[in-house]
């Protein structure tokens, strides 16, 4: 349970938390690099040529996410002009990101289409020639028939017939040979866009086409994300620091309850001190006359102000102060007006003030 208004809702993220996050932006930020080395590799088949083209597709792959991660640092610094043009740089970095990677996972999923279609091409050369096959024995008997018309079957059915047999087992052996190709697996991915391509009425290579860019661009989004969550946290962290919430738990730990004490006791630690000499107690009669002759002054708002920012009770902003001293929003003015024409505040490029201390005398 918290007592400070200024707490942050929540707590730091824990290590596992954190693990988690680390892993998913590693992973997707290295699936992003490796699909756009994909394509800026089969840019030039020259190894010179591919180390250069592999080194700007991860050049542009790190930069844009450094991009991204410093618009998130200057939107929380409220420095809109520099978030914004941050925010342009990562633009142009992740449209040639996902480009790169609508080439890479397009030129794998053609990879894995071109095996399946290396496969069919033969069964229809198979098909092809057991067809033509087939053709030519339709003509040999209607051959036939016209030499039975001719009443010569002795001499051009018998030969038809032989022919027709030679035919037939020629189209066995290629069947035979056609069914004794290896089956090719088709992979989830062809088998997915060939759902999707039917679903939707389109084109193979048209469905292709939009779920790779949908993996793209999904990916894409999925490391930004992960690496805004980072300097989220990281900022968050930063500030739970400064802030140094005080807990019932922390306060539990310091100082342990005591146990409750007695009447007795305290009559019995009383009549001590009434033992003691004359002097004794007509100095702590003079010293309480004394006390009570010149009552404390009460201090005054900016005493109060100092006191409570030196002492970290609130932080150095006008509305904190305000809160704290119950005051109008004139007399805090007046007040931080003093501290900078003593030095001991100081206003900072964002209109934030930055508290430096009182020095010591």
């Amino acid at each position: 349970m918290l007592y400070n208004d200024n707490l942050p809702v929540r707590y730091p993220k824990g290590a596992f938390a954190m693990w988690t996050v680390y892993s998913f932006t590693g992973a997707s930020i290295l699936a992003s690099i490796i699909f756009s080395l994909l394509l800026f590799l089969s840019i030039d088949e020259d190894p010179v040529m591919q180390i250069l083209f592999g080194g700007l597709a991860v050049i542009f792959e790190l930069g844009k996410f450094f991009a991204w991660y410093e618009f998130g640092e200057r939107r929380a610094r409220r420095n809109y002009m520099g978030a914004f043009s941050a925010f342009g740089f990562y633009a142009v970095l992740a449209a040639i990101s996902i480009g790169g990677s609508v080439g890479g996972i397009n030129s794998a999923t053609n990879q894995a289409q071109s095996h399946v279609n290396v496969q069919q091409s033969k069964i229809s050369s198979y098909n092809m020639q057991i067809d033509a096959i087939e053709k030519q024995i339709e003509l040999n008997n209607v051959a036939a028939e016209k030499y039975i018309q001719m009443e010569r079957i002795a001499t051009g059915v018998a030969r038809l017939q032989r022919e027709n047999d030679q035919l037939r087992q020629q189209q066995q052996e290629l069947a035979k040979e056609r069914d004794s190709l290896p089956v090719v697996n088709q992979g989830s991915v062809i088998g997915l866009i060939d759902s999707l391509a039917k679903s939707l009425q389109v084109q193979t290579q048209t469905a292709q086409l939009g779920l790779v860019i949908f993996l793209s661009v999904l990916l894409d989004f999925f490391a930004a994300f992960f690496v805004g969550l980072i300097g989220e946290e990281l900022r968050f962290r930063n500030q739970f620091r400064r802030m140094n919430p005080i807990t019932i738990d922390a306060f539990s730990n310091n100082h342990e309850p005591k146990e409750p004490e007695l009447i007795t006791d305290q009559t019995q630690s009383v009549q001590p001190s009434t033992e003691q000499p004359n002097t004794q107690t007509r100095t702590d009669i003079e010293s309480s006359d004394n006390a009570t002759a010149e009552p404390q002054q009460p201090k005054s708002l900016y005493e109060q102000a100092i006191e409570a920012l030196s002492t970290n009770q609130v932080n150095c902003t006008k509305r904190a102060v305000t809160r704290h001293l119950k005051t109008s929003s004139d007399e805090v003015d007046k007040i931080f007006k003093q501290f900078m024409e003593e030095g001991i505040v100081s206003k900072k490029p964002n209109n934030h003030y930055q508290w430096h201390g009182v020095a010591e005398s």
